[in-house]
């Protein structure tokens, strides 16, 4: 068998991130994306796959209102700071804000025509302002309560604003006349939300009072009162041309129903703290459809808190219902079918908005085409890696579930079985995505389950009661009406504190425990009869995992460590070190040769076994990296936390040798064309390709020997105006770096200042980094300039000294003031200025004259130097004012 090809890289992607916290929402007219608030910023998610299109940062203040305009051009929002703001969503810029209410804005309206935005305010005030000034139109004042929702009447040509208020009152505002029009009181509790028929002359009113009431438009009077006995939170009207519409029309007629007035019938939908989707008929008041059993997950029986819907809107183009629920999901539900003389209405995405924490994760089914996560919830979530929609949820759990394991049966049948905090263990199918098997025994929190690896007909469980069992998946029948009690086959008291993790040898004849009592134990199956008992670890084991190789166990600590043991004698093998906080999760790739791991310092690693060796290492969370799934076909991985993330990592080592070798590739024709350039002295398109190809040493000849040439100015100007910004400041870097080489930094000044004479100081000023680059430029040039003044000042003093000493006579020499000309014409009449010829032959032989006397004063006493040094000076001093009299 080949040896396996060693991974070197992977490269993760976002698959599933928290975008929702709860409170307002908003679609695009086109249904494509959800504007959401996800606690002090918005959210823009693409509502197919729930990646994160953009975000828009908030003022630090939990976001209270948002709305969109029709063409969503625009993103209105607002927030417990009271300022409202307006965004451009191409640029996400905030182009105008300003504040009206004295309380947080509860909810946002805007018209048809884009051009006016309603807000209704805690201060129980409803504004309406214009959008391109920022001022208010209307004020409107009358509610006694905080104004919960507001809609604009869809009819541009009807200048109406309808508002409702936790006062028990519905208004309808007149925009011409700038006065309340009607006040409808029929609600006891406050107004949840507001409708108006396709017609436009009935409006929709649903409250926590458990009733909707229909209005009419001409008169403002009740038409209708209809009783749902649920407290509502959505009411929305089905238009005719629904698809919706035309199921309900055909179930009307198989049922023989005929219209009992002449105005046509009203067909609406209702959500509440039920949690299931209410389709009504105006006739009569008559529920028509009512979901059977509620999509919405529920913490517990007793728990109210998380029940229910929050909200409901029909989505635009037909493409059905989303529904809000109180735990953060969106709920897509297609159109209505009818079959079986039943209408049914079909989940078709479920849309997770947010995961307090996860904890535990694997890959499911035949081709890992799906993905289980256990969240701080009593369900698991099964998500679908495509879309990244939930695609069901296991739901049945009293406590929060805390680990689980998949296996596909020898039958074909995919199970999922599940631990939980409520003692118990559960065996679930998931095709029928029914539980068929409860097993219950513990007395502790179930922490760890595994599955058989060969047979796949047992599972392991350990609980912090400190015990193993073995279950039997033996007599389990395809009616999946009534789970069966599972048996467990074996127990024993493994440990001394909670076992963490379970894992069962490839060929079902071992399994091992790690506990918090800091060792690993190994058990014989199925009797579970002890082997060995591992330890050396200094704090508790969070992981274990069998070789699917070699006799061996690795563990994973909270001492920062990985180690991997014989199973033979218990001993130590390898221990890798590299983690700054504990190890929770760690398992062997490709065919055992290396490991992954992922801990509470938000870490990924990968390791090699042979070398010892951590040859990568991602940062992709931002905090405890609790779950790590490994597919068993392609070994991608998943990776999720307490940040609410979920990240998926393939395998990138091929396509990295690949994109290597292209570019180096590239490399070496870019090469090439850098040396034709040069030899054809066309150094603007030589720089160009030098900073393509990264080379700072091969830029700087290129910018050396220009700056040699005669007409250098010119040819660094035309090289630089083909640079662009990202370039420019890559120049200023490289700059920075050979200023600080005096060898260099001639041409880094001389480049420099063709940059800086180039560019105006609003581009350098807005360069990337720019502070950062002149910190470092400044200093040494400084250095520099200093360094050549004190040269050119030691050159001035070098002149006056020879000078002074005779060595370098002036030009106007000392014949000149002998001479004493009174007048320059003197000068020139009198022809007796030396030729140069004379002047050098004088030079020369004043030089060997001041040799010979250096060469006699060495031979002369203390005494006689001393007086020759006073004739020296006095001759100097003489020579000197001669000079200063000229001057």
């Amino acid at each position: 068998m080949a040896s396996p090809t060693l991974k070197k890289n992977y490269r993760s992607t976002p698959a599933l991130q928290q975008f929702y916290t709860g409170g307002p929402f908003a679609v695009a007219s086109d249904g494509s994306f959800i504007v959401c608030a996800c606690d002090d910023a918005i959210k823009i998610v693409d509502s197919s796959n729930a990646s994160i299109r953009s975000v828009v940062e908030g003022d630090s203040q939990t976001v209270t209102a948002l709305a969109l305009s029709p063409d969503d051009r625009l993103l209105f929002s607002s927030s417990h700071s009271r300022q409202i703001r307006v965004w451009e969503l191409s640029s996400l810029k905030c182009i105008r804000s300003w504040k009206g209410h004295e309380g947080p804005v509860m909810g946002m309206a805007c018209d048809a025509s884009g051009g006016v935005l309603a807000t209704a305010g805690a201060d129980r005030k409803v504004l309406v302002w214009d959008v391109d000034g920022g001022y208010c139109t209307h004020y409107f004042k009358g509610h006694k309560g905080v104004v919960t929702s507001i809609i604009f009447h869809p009819d541009v040509n009807r200048l109406l604003l309808v508002s409702g208020s936790d006062d028990a009152t519905v208004r309808v505002w007149d925009l011409m006349s700038k006065k309340c029009v009607a006040t409808l009181e029929r609600h006891f509790s406050a107004v949840t939300s507001l409708a108006v028929s396709e017609d436009g002359w009935t409006l929709l009113s649903a409250g926590r009072d458990k009733v909707v009431n229909l209005w009419d438009l001409h008169d403002y009077s009740c038409k209708l009162t209809v009783p749902t006995y649920e407290v509502l939170e959505g009411v929305c009207v089905i238009h005719s041309k629904s698809p919706f519409a035309s199921s309900l029309d055909s179930y009307k007629r198989q049922k023989g129903r005929k219209k009992k007035s002449e105005s046509p019938a009203i067909y609406f939908i209702t959500v509440g703290e039920r949690g299931t989707v209410r389709i009504w008929n105006s006739e009569g008041a008559v529920c028509l459809f009512e979901q059977q059993s509620s999509d919405v997950t529920v913490s517990s029986d007793s728990d109210d808190s998380k029940r229910g819907f929050t909200a409901a809107t029909i989505l635009p183009l037909d493409q059905g219902l989303l529904c809000v629920t109180v735990d953060q999901q969106f709920l897509f539900y297609s159109t209505l079918t009818y079959s079986e003389e039943m209408l049914k209405l079909m989940l078709s995405k479920r849309l997770v908005g947010y995961n307090e924490e996860i904890v535990d994760m694997k890959f499911l089914g035949e081709d890992e085409q799906f993905l289980a996560v256990a969240t701080n919830l009593e369900q698991v979530q099964v998500y679908d890696l495509a879309s990244m929609s939930c695609s069901y949820v296991l739901s049945g759990h009293t406590g929060i579930v805390l680990c689980l394991d998949t296996c596909v049966s020898s039958s074909g049948r995919t199970f999922v079985v599940t631990g939980s905090k409520d003692n118990s263990v559960r065996l679930w199918e998931s095709e029928s995505r029914c539980c068929i098997g409860v097993g219950t025994g513990h007395t502790g929190a179930v922490g760890a389950v595994a599955f058989s690896k060969k047979w796949r007909n047992f599972f392991v469980s350990g609980s912090s009661d400190r015990t193993l069992k073995v279950w039997s998946l033996n007599g389990l029948s395809d009616d999946t009406e009534q789970p069966i009690s599972l048996k467990a086959k074996a127990v024993v008291a493994a440990h001394d504190k909670d076992i963490n993790s379970l894992a069962v040898a490839p060929n079902d004849s071992l399994v091992c425990s790690g506990s918090q009592d800091r060792t690993a134990c190994v058990w014989r199956l199925p009797d579970l009869v002890s082997v060995v008992v591992l330890k050396g670890h200094k704090r508790g084991v969070w992981s274990v995992e069998f070789s699917p190789v070699d006799q061996c166990v690795m563990t994973a600590s909270g001492d920062k460590t990985i180690k991997i043991w014989a199973i033979s004698d218990g001993s130590c093998l390898k221990t890798f070190e590299g983690h700054t906080s504990s190890v929770l999760r760690a398992s062997f790739l490709t065919r055992g040769t290396q490991v992954v791991s992922c801990g509470a310092d938000g870490l990924v690693k990968l390791w090699t076994i042979k070398t010892n060796e951590c040859i990568a290492t991602y940062d992709q969370h931002e905090d405890k990296v609790w779950a790590l799934a490994v597919g068993k076909k392609t070994e991608m991985l998943a990776t999720g936390g307490s940040d609410a993330v979920v990240n998926l990592w393939h395998d990138s080592t091929a396509s990295d040798k690949e994109e290597a070798f292209r570019k180096e590739e590239e490399g070496v024709l870019k090469g090439q064309e850098l040396e034709n350039a040069l030899s054809d002295t066309d150094y603007t398109k030589a720089i160009q390709i030098a900073f393509e190809l990264r080379r700072p040493h091969k830029l700087f000849e290129l910018f050396a020997e220009l700056s040699r040439k005669r007409e250098a100015a010119d040819q660094v100007e035309k090289a630089l105006h083909a640079l662009g910004k990202e370039e420019f400041r890559l120049l200023l870097e490289y700059v920075r770096e050979w200023n600080t080489k005096p060898k260099l930094c001639h041409v880094a000044q001389f480049v420099l200042f063709r940059v800086f004479s180039m560019l105006p100081p609003t581009e350098i000023t807005e360069m990337r980094g720019i502070g950062e680059l002149l910190e470092g430029i400044i200093p040494y040039s400084q250095r520099h300039f200093s360094r050549m003044d004190r040269l050119i000042r030691g050159t001035y003093l070098l002149d006056y000294t020879l000078t002074g000493m005779s060595v370098i006579e002036p030009e106007t020499d000392a014949k000149e003031i002998k001479d004493e000309p009174e007048t320059w014409s003197e000068v020139k009449d009198s022809g007796d200025r030396p030729s140069p010829e004379n002047a050098d032959e004088e030079q020369e032989q004043t030089l060997e004259g001041l040799k010979e006397k250096a060469s006699s004063k060495k031979r002369k006493s203390r005494k006689s130097g001393d007086s020759a040094q006073k004739k020296v000076k006095e001759t100097a001093y003489t020579k000197i004012s001669a000079i200063s009299l000229q001057a």
